[in-house]
């Protein structure tokens, strides 16, 4: 579950970093960034996060 997340967080920087080539415009450059930080929060906050909830220390 730990990859996964990685790999959306991953993919989510990967997004931003393609904005600078595939977009010539600010605003699409800037809709493509913040589309990517979105992105990279959600593999953060929504599915690294929770994984290590579930086999949190406290838990034990």
């Amino acid at each position: 579950m730990v990859y996964v997340g990685l790999l959306i967080t991953v993919a989510g920087f990967v997004l931003s970093l393609l904005s600078l080539s595939m977009a010539s415009s600010t605003g699409a450059r800037m809709g493509m960034v913040l589309a990517g930080i979105a992105i990279s929060l959600v593999g953060i906050i929504g599915i690294i996060n929770q994984a290590y909830v579930k086999n949190a220390i406290w838990k034990r």
